[in-house]
C-alpha cells in the first residue's frame, strides 16, 4: 500500500480532447520548436494530475533558458495558455513581501529581531513581544484571522481584524511552526508604517517597476485582468466534507486588501523568472541580504520547521528545502503554483498552473533533474543516504541483487538498517519512473526485511496485480490480511478474485 503517494489519476476524455483540439496539449514557447524531454515530462504530468493549463520558466546562470506554455487557460472558451496568460500565485506573494522587508532592513528602518510593538503600537498585550522574524517565519503563536477557511474580504475585513484581536494566543512565541495569515497582515501594516505608503504601492514601486513586470498585480478574483487564467479545482463540499469531483469546477478567491500580503498576486512565469534574475543580480537587494532572506527561522528548541519533509523550514516569506545536496528555497501558492531556487546550482524553475491541487512543488525537483544530472530521479536523488547508496549499486549490478547486497551490508555492519517506510516509498518511486520490474525487486526486499508487515505484503500484492500475476497477488494479499484483518483493500481484492 502506498501510504505517501496518491493513486494515479487519469485525464478525463473531455479535457484531453480539448487540449488536442486547441493545439495546446504540448506547446513550447516557440510555436515551431520541437518538443524536448521537459515538454514530454510535463505533458505526462498534466495527464496524470488533470491540470488544464501550465506555464514554465527555467533560469540557468542568470538567463531564461526555457519558456513554455501548455494546455488551456480557460476550459469553457477553449482559450490556450499563452506567454502572457496571468496566473494567480497565492502565497508566493509572501516571497515578494519578504524582499520588501529586507529592503526596509537595508534602509535601516526595520530590525527583524525587534518586537512587533516597536513598529505597531496598540496591539493586544500578548502580541507585543512577538518578533518581526517570528511573524515572517510563522512561529508567532498569533490567532488565525482566516480560521476554518474563512475568507477575509473587503466586506468583512474590518470586523475580522477586530475579532482576531480578541482571540487568545495559540502557543507561546517560538514554540511551534503554524502557518498563519495574521502574521502577514501585520507585516503589511509594518511595511505601510515604515515606508509611508500602502504595502501594495511599495512593492509596485520597489520591485515590479524596477524589474519591469506590467502583468504582475495585487488583487483577487473580483478584478478583471486581461489574459487571466481561470482557476479550477476537482474538490467540492458534500454534506460538509471535501470530496473529489470527476470534472473540474470553477474556483473563486477573494482577499480583502489588508490580507493581500499573504495571498494577493497574479503574474506570469516569464515575469517571475525576470524577478528572480533581478533579485539574484543585486537589483532588488544587496547580495549580502540574500542569505538573511533565505535562512529558515529557528524555533525555541533551535530547530527549523516547515510544511513537510520537503519544505522543512521557513525563512522570510520563503519556504526552504533543507538537505545535504541541492538545497532550495521554494515558495508555493494555493496548491497550484511554485518556484524553486537552487542557489548552489544557479538554477531557478517557475511552474504556474490553474488547478488547485496540482502541487507542482512535488515535481519541480524532477524538472531540475533535466538540467542537473545528479538530481534526476533515476540517480536516487532525494532518497535517504543509505537507500541512495544501495540504489546506485543496484543500477550497476541489477535490482535482482537487492537482497544479496543487503545481506552483505548487514554482515559487514550489524547495525545496518533500511526503514520499512523508506523502502516502500522507494518501490513506489520506481513505479513512477516506469520501472515496474525494479520496483518488484524492492517490494520483495521489503517483505524479506519485514516479514510481519501487512503493508509490505500489501504493496507487493498490489504490484503483482498490476503486472497481471493473479496467483502471486492473491498469495501476498492473503498474507497481508492475515497480518492485518482490517486491510479492506486487500480483502476486497480477494473477494473479487474468487
Amino acid at each position: 500500500m502506498n501510504q505517501s503517494l496518491p493513486p494515479l489519476r487519469r485525464l478525463s476524455f473531455f479535457l484531453w480532447a480539448l487540449l488536442l483540439l486547441t493545439g495546446a496539449g504540448l506547446q513550447p514557447a516557440r510555436a515551431q520548436a520541437p518538443a524536448d524531454s521537459v515538454d514530454l515530462f510535463l505533458a505526462t504530468k498534466m495527464r496524470q494530475l488533470r491540470i488544464p493549463g501550465l506555464q514554465l520558466a527555467v533560469v540557468r546562470h542568470g538567463q531564461v533558458v526555457k519558456l513554455a506554455q501548455y494546455g488551456v487557460a480557460n476550459i469553457q472558451d477553449s482559450i490556450p495558455v499563452g506567454r502572457h496568460s496571468r496566473f494567480t500565485i497565492n502565497s508566493i506573494t509572501k516571497a515578494f513581501v519578504g524582499v520588501a522587508v529586507m529592503q526596509l532592513v537595508e534602509a535601516g528602518k526595520l530590525d527583524v529581531a525587534a518586537p512587533v510593538s516597536r513598529y505597531l503600537p496598540g496591539l493586544p498585550a500578548a502580541w507585543q513581544p512577538v518578533t518581526v522574524r517570528q511573524l515572517l517565519t510563522h512561529a508567532s503563536g498569533l490567532p488565525e484571522i482566516m480560521g476554518d477557511d474563512e475568507l477575509v474580504t473587503e466586506a468583512n475585513e474590518t470586523a475580522a481584524w477586530a475579532s482576531v484581536q480578541q482571540k487568545p494566543m495559540e502557543f507561546a512565541p517560538g514554540e511551534k511552526f503554524s502557518y498563519n495569515q495574521t502574521n502577514y497582515l501585520l507585516i503589511g501594516k509594518i511595511i505601510g508604517q515604515l515606508s509611508g505608503q500602502p504595502f501594495a504601492s511599495f512593492i509596485q514601486e520597489r520591485q515590479l517597476n524596477v524589474v519591469g513586470m506590467p502583468r504582475t498585480t495585487l488583487g483577487d478574483s473580483h478584478d478583471v485582468l486581461p489574459n487571466s487564467a481561470r482557476g479550477y479545482t476537482y474538490s467540492k463540499v458534500v454534506n460538509g466534507e471535501w470530496q473529489r469531483s470527476g470534472t473540474p469546477r470553477n474556483l473563486f478567491e477573494a482577499y480583502g486588501p489588508i490580507i493581500r500580503t499573504a495571498s494577493g498576486m497574479s503574474s506570469t512565469a516569464e515575469e517571475m523568472a525576470h524577478w528572480l534574475i533581478a533579485l539574484q543580480q543585486g537589483k532588488l537587494l544587496q547580495p549580502a541580504s540574500l542569505p538573511v532572506l533565505w535562512t529558515p527561522g529557528l524555533l525555541n528548541n533551535g530547530q527549523p520547521k516547515g510544511f513537510n519533509r520537503l519544505q522543512n523550514g521557513y525563512a522570510l516569506g520563503w519556504p526552504t528545502v533543507g538537505r545535504p545536496e541541492h538545497r532550495a528555497v521554494a515558495p508555493t501558492g494555493g496548491g497550484r503554483s511554485a518556484l524553486f531556487v537552487y542557489p548552489e546550482d544557479d538554477l531557478s524553475i517557475v511552474v504556474l498552473t490553474n488547478l488547485m491541487g496540482a502541487n507542482p512543488d512535488m515535481f519541480i525537483d524532477e524538472i531540475a533533474g533535466f538540467y542537473i544530472a545528479d538530481m534526476h530521479p533515476a540517480t536516487g536523488f532525494g532518497m535517504p543516504p543509505a537507500i541512495r547508496t544501495l540504489h546506485t549499486k543496484l543500477r550497476k549490478r541489477g535490482f535482482n541483487q537487492a537482497e544479496a547486497l543487503v545481506k552483505q551490508a548487514r554482515k559487514k555492519t550489524p547495525t545496518y538498517q533500511l526503514p520499512e517506510a523508506e523502502v516502500n516509498a522507494w518501490g513506489y518511486a520506481l513505479l513512477k519512473q516506469a520501472q515496474p520490474q525494479n520496483a518488484l525487486e524492492i517490494f520483495k526486499l521489503n517483505v524479506s526485511l519485514y516479514p510481519q508487515s501487512a503493508n509490505a505484503y500489501d504493496s507487493l500484492g498490489e504490484l503483482y496485480a498490476e503486472l497481471g500475476n493473479r496467483e502471486l497477488a492473491r498469495k501476498n494479499y492473503q498474507r497481508s490480511v492475515a497480518l492485518n484483518p482490517q486491510n479492506k483493500a486487500a480483502a476486497d481484492y480477494l473477494k473479487k478474485s474468487l
